[in-house]
């Protein structure tokens, strides 16, 4: 058995020889470089962003998590997640009102859909907080999900 593997390996070096003799006997053709393709890759968002479940785990088992709503006042009148912080992205004086924030704390943020939060997630890090989380699909998937809502 192990003659045969020998053999094998020598018959296909010796099937690639003609090969390799007719590309010696063709000129060589003029080629010009190519120019080498600009790759860049998206960068990794600064944060992270979760489904409901894991959202959920962190907002109950983190000492140091604080919910934050950045929706209108009146979506969070209509419902939000237990014990939520609410700042209004809209609102002018948002990056103000983020500034005061405890650094130290993870922040779980989230709006209605992901947008608001998503972009708010963004600024935060941005401003210097380490620890942020948004939440993905928002209010919309957290009810969907069957999660708590307190009014």
């Amino acid at each position: 058995m192990h003659v045969m593997k020998p053999l094998l390996l020598a018959g296909a070096l010796l099937s690639a020889v003609p090969v390799f003799a007719a590309d010696a006997a063709k000129p060589a053709a003029k080629t010009e470089p190519k120019p080498q393709a600009d790759f860049t890759f998206p960068e990794r968002p600064p944060f992270h962003t979760v489904k409901p479940e894991p959202f959920d785990r962190l907002r109950t088992r983190m000492t140091n998590a604080v919910v934050l709503d950045v929706r209108t006042p009146e979506e969070f009148a209509k419902g939000h997640i237990p014990g939520a912080k609410l700042i209004d992205f809209k609102a002018a004086d948002f990056t103000a009102r983020i500034e005061k924030l405890d650094k130290s704390k993870r922040y779980l943020v989230h709006c209605a859909v992901g947008g608001r939060s998503a972009k708010a997630a963004e600024q935060m890090v941005k401003l210097g907080f380490p620890n942020v989380v948004n939440l993905d699909g928002g209010m919309k998937a957290w009810e969907a999900a069957g999660k708590p809502v307190e009014k």
